[in-house]
């Protein structure tokens, strides 16, 4: 059965087209998918990601099990509210998800996991956890709206109250803070239900600055017309794919999965490979170093008219690849794609297009940041 996020009856009343996401029924679009792409780029645009799976994870042993658990290093967040990008990885170094590690307290984190992994990271998630006495407590509960854009972090402050405004602006780049309830001037007038704040991080999957807000379910329709009130447009999942491939972030399942490790899906970054930290798959990423990582994810551009899509064949020096994820750039004009090709020397690159060999760049991504193209993108 599909399921719906609590703003499903919003989104259709602005007409929103919908699509099955995951098990979920999502907005492709409002309208325009590439004037809710400018409008992100140029202004402020929302989306909502109540799909996604919050989980608290609570015990005085933690931050042992993270240090298992995920690729990257949680002994980075030393201040409750900081966030950090991890992998999640199997035995033999694969992908299980890509997720956010929030440190709220020493015997409290939380992460933010794939809407369509979650059948299998939680079992796994829990598995893990059980030998640190850790507890795994999904919130079905809380709802999630993404605020994105140059104008938005200053666009969501305005429906705060000056204090709370100021925290939140003063917030640095993955990092979060609570906000009271009645410190949000939309839900204040509401005491029939007072209840849990909000959690706003700044982070987000478009390459723009803002915020992603996870609010309760219950608050979440007039928190979201709240926002429309501030200047804040809807903007659904086609949007946010050309943006975040833009931005050169990884989609799960598409750009990676449990069968690619992250030295070969170009999340290398996100690996910690600190002393006595014996965290799963290590042995296996370690021996990829050691023998030459068989595998390598590129940025590619085309100048040609023509659009890169998923699963187009990839043509290099050392042998042939796939497109991962392709699309029309609406802020580049012009094509882009990550693929994933033979580790080595590339040499010239060809994208076979319907039998035709047609020439692309290689360039290192992201593509676009904070709405300007990067060096080397635009020849």
């Amino acid at each position: 059965m599909t399921k719906v996020t609590v703003l499903n009856a919003t989104h259709r009343a602005r007409g929103a087209r919908m699509v099955d996401f995951g098990g979920w029924d999502m907005p492709l679009n409002y309208g325009s998918q590439i004037e809710e792409h400018h409008l992100v780029r140029r202004d402020a645009g929302m989306f909502d990601v109540s799909h996604m799976t919050v989980v608290d994870l609570r015990g005085e042993q933690v931050r042992p099990f993270l240090h298992r658990l995920v690729a990257n290093s949680v002994d980075k967040l030393k201040v409750p509210g900081k966030a950090l990008y991890a992998c999640m990885l199997n035995g033999t170094g694969g992908v299980i998800d890509d997720l956010i590690v929030y440190f709220m307290a020493e015997a409290w984190f939380r992460v933010v996991v794939n809407a369509a992994t979650r059948d299998k990271d939680l079992p796994w998630i829990e598995a893990q956890a059980k030998p640190f006495g850790v507890t795994v407590q999904e919130r079905p509960e809380l709802s999630m709206i993404a605020v994105q854009g140059p104008n938005a972090r200053a666009k969501f402050a305005s429906l705060l109250s000056a204090e709370a405004s100021a925290v939140v602006l003063a917030l640095g780049r993955f990092a979060a803070a609570e906000v009271a309830r009645s410190a949000v001037t939309a839900l204040a007038a509401d005491a029939s239900r007072p209840g849990e704040g909000l959690f706003v991080a700044r982070t987000g999957y478009t390459g723009e600055d803002g915020f992603e807000v996870i609010v309760p379910e219950g608050d979440a329709v007039a928190l979201w017309e709240a926002l429309e009130g501030a200047g804040v447009g809807p903007a659904g999942l086609g949007a946010r794919d050309t943006l975040r491939l833009e931005a050169g972030m990884a989609l799960y399942g598409q750009d990676m999965d449990d069968s690619v490790s992250p030295l070969e899906a170009g999340l290398a970054w996100t690996v910690a490979f600190d002393e006595g930290r014996d965290f799963n798959g290590r042995g296996a990423l370690e021996a990829q170093k050691a023998g030459g990582v068989p595998r390598q994810t590129i940025g590619l551009v085309m100048d040609e008219k023509g659009v890169l899509r998923h699963g187009q064949p990839v043509h290099t020096a050392s042998g042939a690849g796939a497109i991962l994820s392709g699309t029309f750039s609406p802020t580049l004009g012009r094509s882009i794609a990550l693929a994933r090709v033979p580790g080595g020397e590339l040499g010239a690159v060809e994208v076979d297009i319907r039998g035709k060999r047609i020439p692309v760049r290689v360039v290192k991504y992201p593509f676009v940041r904070d709405g300007q193209p990067q060096p080397g993108v635009l020849a």
